[in-house]
């Protein structure tokens, strides 16, 4: 007698956000397919159900999300999909809302409601798969979160409301998921929390960082190892001396520091001063001269002046940071900063975005110029037009320079490391020939 087979439905994931909801989709795509599912990310064909992972931090990434969701709702009205499912960080801090003025969508989830999310859609949550990750990056990097949450209380900051109080991932389990990522050809580890340097605090009673990082330097096949977003404040100088003690561990490192000007600091909540700040950045780069580092600066907080900025731009001027963004401010609910006047105009705002980004712009220039003549470990990325393109140590994936090399002289396998010398710079990316 013939089984009838019931055939499973097509999942498609939207990822919308930072590098932390990317890896939050990944681990949705991997219980879905372990339960049978056929998943796709962020496939251009209709689907039997869409789940969109959201984000929520500032207008732009609001309005991004809910125009998202208001898409597929009217292909769910139309009969092209059939269910609309809503997770991730708007969904955590706009739930009510959104059920009331986009109730096409068939359940809203928060941040840590992946095990219900899979309940709706008949799955179980296989705990078995924790560590198991398929990834939606390129093959060669993958990011790595090794917390979640925010124990901060920065006072222009909505994450916490979004994902809560810091939860680090034991060590053992990262090492772990690392050995399974190597093993699928991962070269590249790029570490993300909301809050690196707390690390450990939570299970280890100490900030373990350190200890993390020489435990993943173990791994075999794993050849860098980057960090994202750590906070300035009583930053624990031990990371630095396990960089340059690892060789694995990229000279590079993401600390926001978000402004320069006390006034600013202090009513950001930001619980450091310029000097220490000034401090901090010397002490880094006495111990590690060749050290990247990136930040990003935050401008239009209520209350911020003409003088704040200027000394913002001059702090700039004098780090001469080699890698630099800059937000504009976002009035966000249920923050104490909520609670001020949003009295910077946003043409104030983006003025200053421009200005700041223009000193950088400058800086960055002359110092890809520098670079002229020498040659560096490069990680081909991918080929796009007549260029296959890479980054070296000092660029993160999608967030940094590039370094170009002409296809039709030169091939080079993606994936792959090369040795590349610098033959022409621009304002943020170079020109390569790998060595022979």
């Amino acid at each position: 007698m013939k089984t009838k087979t019931l055939r499973k439905e097509k999942v498609n994931v939207i990822t919308l956000g930072c590098s932390k909801n990317l890896v939050d989709s990944e681990n949705i795509i991997t219980q879905l397919k372990g339960n049978d599912f056929e998943v796709q990310h962020e496939a251009e064909e209709n689907s039997d159900i869409v789940i969109i992972n959201t984000c929520g931090f500032i207008d732009l990434a609001k309005e991004e999300s809910i125009n998202t969701i208001l898409s597929y709702a009217e292909e769910k009205k139309a009969g092209n999909v059939q269910k609309l499912y809503v997770t991730g960080c708007l969904s955590q801090r706009y739930k009510d809302d959104l059920e009331k003025e986009i109730p096409e969508v068939d359940a809203y989830f928060g941040t840590m409601e992946l095990p219900g999310l899979l309940a709706k859609l008949n799955a179980d949550y296989k705990y078995e798969l924790v560590g198991e990750r398929i990834t939606t990056t390129p093959q060669h990097f993958a990011y790595l979160k090794i917390s979640e949450g925010c124990n901060r209380k920065c006072s222009f900051c909505a994450i916490p409301l979004m994902r809560g109080k810091h939860i680090s991932q034991p060590i053992e389990v990262l090492v772990k998921e690392a050995k399974n990522l190597a093993r699928m050809g991962v070269k590249e580890l790029i570490l993300i929390a909301q809050e690196l340097t707390y690390y450990g605090l939570d299970i280890y009673k100490k900030r373990a960082l350190p200890e993390l990082l020489d435990a993943l330097a173990e791994v075999e096949g794993i050849e860098w190892i980057r960090l994202h977003y750590a906070y300035p404040s009583k930053f624990p100088i031990e990371i630095i001396h396990a960089m340059k003690r690892q060789e694995k561990v990229c000279n590079y490192l993401d600390i926001p520091l978000q402004h320069a000007s006390d006034n600013m600091l202090l009513a950001m909540k930001r619980q450091i001063t310029l000097k220490e700040t000034k401090d901090l950045i010397k002490e880094i780069r006495s111990i590690i001269p060749e050290i990247t580092i990136r930040t990003t600066m935050l401008v239009g907080f209520p209350g911020e002046t003409e003088e704040d900025f200027v000394e913002l731009c001059d702090f700039v001027k004098e780090m001469q940071f080699e890698r630099l963004g800059v937000f504009q401010y976002s009035h966000e609910e249920n923050t104490s900063a909520y609670e001020l006047i949003d009295d910077v105009s946003e043409e104030d705002k983006a003025d200053r975005a421009n200005r700041l980004m223009e000193i950088q712009q400058e800086i960055s220039f002359a110092k890809n110029e520098a670079k002229i003549g020498k040659t560096f470990k490069t990680l081909i990325d991918r080929k796009e037009g007549d260029y296959f393109i890479g980054r070296t140590e000092s660029d993160s994936a999608e967030v940094d320079n590039e370094v170009l090399i002409d296809a039709k002289s030169f091939f080079c396998r993606i994936g792959d490391f090369a040795d590349v010398k610098v033959i022409d710079a621009e304002d943020y990316d170079l020109y390569g020939e790998p060595i022979m």
